[in-house]
């Protein structure tokens, strides 16, 4: 409902068409006309000058407020206070959870304050320096993120973090703002163009901050983006991608030629992201010695009994995901090379299982993994 509000209110910003508006003394700031569901709507912006407070006023806060708080609830329960999630690599950054979390929740709150200090303080008087420096800022901690938590851990914190700016935009900005409108309407003062804009900034900035939230947060179930070893520049692909997309559709009332813009922007994204992810998984791991020599299936159970099956079998000993996460298990021979080609694929080539490595697998056991598929069929799982 949060992002479905914030796309509408700034569509309709940009569609509203000035005219006087029938029964009113005041020139409305635009109106439009709206067919949905049967019906039509005509809808009015205004500031209300002279003019009484109508009511009832419905305001737009709850959405937001809901979000965040139940996405910090989430946030708390799977990452902070259990280990349903994992959140250091301990192959990049030897850290213990307290200390992960100290990170996750400093990064968060670190990056916020940036934002808003940069508005309160820099931005009323040099928007572009104050643009510059939070941009910036939040470039190098979401890159500090992607270096010392895991990579699942970080992107789902780097969103975070912007829901954070987003939902405090709304708490600190928006609404104290509507609040200052009311009571100049309400005492007949009428309203106060500088308050109104900004609130308007703010809002625009959680407009562009939309769709990479929600590609954050919904991207920790797709290993192959943040298991990458460029998982900080597929992070910014994403970043600049969402916001560049929802630039070209915000300028689809004024710029003819937007609809090649966004179809050019989520290709070049898409592309963009495809090189970063395939030049981080290109280069598979070696190990010393004669590739040609078969390997012996039985080492292979033994990389595969000691670094996977603590989760991928009928009785894992470790429940963090549930008993064989993707109905996946190796408790057989036939098992693993039935799926010789997945192990391939995620232990080898993309590097996203164990999850965060969680069990320490070697690059010299995914090479080893890596040598028996490359042998071909048929693979003799008695051997």
């Amino acid at each position: 409902m949060w992002v479905g509000n914030s796309l509408l209110f700034n569509w309709l910003d940009r569609i509203l068409v000035p005219a006087q508006a029938p029964g009113q003394t005041s020139k409305p700031t635009g109106t439009v006309w709206l067919l949905h569901s049967g019906g039509f709507y005509y809808v009015e912006k205004t500031l209300l000058a002279g003019e009484p407070l109508p009511r009832p006023l419905h305001w737009f806060k709850w959405q937001a407020y809901t979000t965040w708080l139940s996405g910090a609830a989430l946030l708390v329960v799977v990452y902070y206070l259990s280990d349903r999630a994992v959140m250091t690599d301990p192959g990049a950054f030897e850290l213990s959870h307290a200390q992960a979390n100290l990170a996750g929740i400093g990064a968060i709150i670190g990056g916020w304050a940036l934002y808003e200090s940069m508005q309160r303080v820099v931005a009323p008087r040099a928007p572009a320096v104050a643009a510059t420096v939070w941009v910036t800022g939040l470039a190098a901690i979401a890159i500090a993120l992607t270096q010392i938590l895991s990579g699942r851990a970080a992107f789902l914190h780097v969103g975070a973090m912007l829901g954070t700016i987003m939902a405090g935009n709304v708490a600190m900005t928006i609404v104290p703002s509507q609040r200052e409108l009311v009571s100049s309407v309400a005492e007949g003062r009428g309203a106060d163009a500088t308050v109104s804009a900004r609130a308007k900034r703010v809002s625009i900035h959680n407009n562009y901050f939309v769709f990479p939230v929600i590609a954050l947060m919904v991207i920790s179930h797709y290993p192959v983006f943040y298991a990458s070893p460029n998982n900080w520049l597929v992070l910014f692909l994403i970043g600049a991608s969402g916001a560049g997309v929802r630039h070209a559709m915000n300028l689809r009332f004024t710029n003819r030629w937007w609809k090649p813009m966004l179809a050019g922007t989520i290709a070049a994204g898409a592309i963009a992201l495809f090189t970063a992810i395939r030049l981080g998984s290109s280069a598979e791991p070696t190990l010393g010695g004669d590739s040609s020599v078969p390997v012996v299936f039985a080492d292979v159970r033994h990389v595969i009994d000691r670094r996977c099956t603590a989760c991928h079998s009928g009785q894992p000993s470790d429940l963090t995901f549930g008993a064989a996460p993707g109905g996946v298990t190796f408790d057989t021979p036939e098992q693993i090379v039935a799926r010789a080609s997945r192990i391939h694929e995620r232990a080898v080539v993309t590097r996203t299982m164990p999850p965060a490595n969680k069990t320490k697998m070697t690059d010299a056991e995914r090479a080893l993994l890596s040598r028996w598929i490359s042998q071909g069929p048929p693979l003799r799982p008695r051997q």
